[in-house]
């Protein structure tokens, strides 16, 4: 059958497919994706780019001595933002979106601004955060801005954590965006802050210290939450030539970075997205499908990519190469529910909440309150669109458990999913239609966040 995408509001018909899925404008205006009921999914798959390797990578180009050349970069809308605030920021950016690169001439050091520069970044966390912190480390005064649901998200603990290094910031009154900064450098010092909402405020501290003036020590005062993103961020400062005696990690709890220099690796390549792989892999678990993600492996410096290993304690088949997941599920063999403390790993764990319908038993999610931070207030979104499928659901402040259909039960048919501005309510919730149900996704454009043609790819996977 015909799958009918809408592009630049018009219908164009772009693929066939044994997975039926139509677009539609309703009379409110609002897109629609219907996806009627899958059976398998299986096949291969090549990763788009990591956005969070991404727009790290597009960042600490623009701060290095050379030039880069920086492969497989992830087109979307999260890394078009950072793009575009390099280009406003005076940096030499050459974007050429039909490979894929994007090469950057760095400016050896801090960003210097004789002028007031206005940044509007969207929705992008992994814009806002890293340029609140290493745009401090210059000269110049900055207004960094976005969406209204960015003006919801905290920003407070980075900008305190500034402040504390001495830095001329502020932002709302309500701790959220806009950041106004009056950048005049940082001397170095101490800073204490939390780790509990995002890690994304230590790693952009952590980027900004090698372009201080003296060292800096960030001591975290409770727990450090997706504690593998900050990892992967000390990884790439040193691709980036920052040595490793410069930057030192005292068992998660205090960081000390010493003034040092970016130099360019000339080129890099941006790995497969790992959170992304999450989708297909557990389409095969549902489904009793086999599938192979390329672009991460056992080779990944991605977090997420543990999302694989969860799905083998659950009951599937897990298969590596340095590049390449491969998942597999005997159909006769069920999935069983599990507890896993997924503080590590938040954006895989909403897939997860999708595998749990179809896994004996309850599967019970822990440690992820900053779901209610994220790009909506995802506890309450999928606990919201959980049950409106016929899902029972326990919430709790910081966990939540899912219990799987009984062999009598079936998912509601033809619900509509709301996806709150969300891309990965739309990219998780599509999986609900491997549970022999129609499923409408409103709003299905949204996953241009991280990952514009989702559904296309989806379709391709899926008989």
């Amino acid at each position: 059958c015909n799958i009918l995408l809408i592009q630049s509001f018009k219908y164009k018909i772009i693929q066939k497919s044994k997975l039926s899925i139509s677009m539609n404008k309703g009379n409110d205006k609002i897109e629609k994706l219907v996806l009627n009921p899958i059976k398998e999914i299986s096949g291969e798959i090549t990763l788009p780019g990591s956005k969070s390797l991404t727009n790290r990578v597009l960042l600490l180009s623009a701060l290095s001595e050379g030039t880069t050349i920086v492969r497989n970069v992830l087109e979307s809308a999260d890394t078009s933002y950072m793009i575009q605030a390099l280009k406003d920021l005076k940096i030499s950016v050459i974007d050429d979106k039909e490979s894929k690169t994007v090469t950057i001439t760095g400016v050896n050091g801090p960003i210097i601004q004789s002028n007031t520069v206005d940044l509007f970044l969207g929705n992008a966390g992994t814009a806002m955060r890293p340029l609140t912190g290493v745009l401090c480390a210059g000269q110049g005064k900055y207004i960094l801005d976005g969406t209204a649901r960015m003006r919801e998200r905290p920003i407070i603990d980075l900008v305190d954590g500034l402040q504390q290094l001495g830095v001329d910031i502020s932002c709302s009154d309500t701790g959220c965006p806009p950041v106004v900064i009056q950048a005049n450098g940082i001397s170095g010092g101490e800073a204490k802050i939390s780790g509990q909402i995002s890690s994304q405020y230590l790693s952009a501290l952590l980027m900004t210290g090698p372009l201080a003036n003296g060292d800096i020590t960030l001591t975290i005062t409770d727990e450090l939450m997706s504690a593998p993103y900050v990892l992967m961020t000390i990884n790439l400062m040193k691709k980036y030539g920052i040595p490793n005696n410069n930057i030192i990690n005292q068992n998660n709890k205090i960081f000390t970075t010493k003034p040092s220099r970016y130099i360019s690796p000339k080129e890099i390549y941006i790995e497969g997205d790992a959170s992304s792989a999450s989708y297909f892999l557990a389409g095969a678990a549902i489904t009793g499908g086999k599938v192979t993600v390329y672009g991460c492996g056992s080779d990944s410096i991605q977090g997420d990519a543990r999302f694989a290993n969860v799905l083998e304690r659950m009951g599937c088949d897990v298969e590596y190469t340095d590049n390449s997941i491969t998942l597999s599920r005997d159909i006769n063999k069920p999935l069983h529910g599990i507890d896993e403390d997924c503080g590590d790993i938040p954006d895989v764990a909403m897939t997860l909440a999708i595998v749990g319908i179809f896994a004996k038993g309850q599967t019970t999610i822990r440690n992820v309150y900053n779901w209610r931070v994220k790009e909506t207030e995802r506890m309450v979104a999928l606990v919201t669109e959980l049950t409106k499928l016929g899902v029972k659901v326990t919430e709790g402040r910081d966990y939540l458990i899912v219990n799987g259909l009984n062999s009598n039960e079936k998912l509601n048919n033809n619900i509509e999913i709301e996806t709150y501005d969300d891309h990965r309510i739309a990219m998780c919730f599509a999986l609900a239609a491997c549970g022999n149900v129609s499923v409408t996704i409103l709003d299905p454009k949204c996953t241009s966040k991280t990952f514009p043609d989702y559904f296309e790819k989806l379709s391709l996977l899926s008989k």
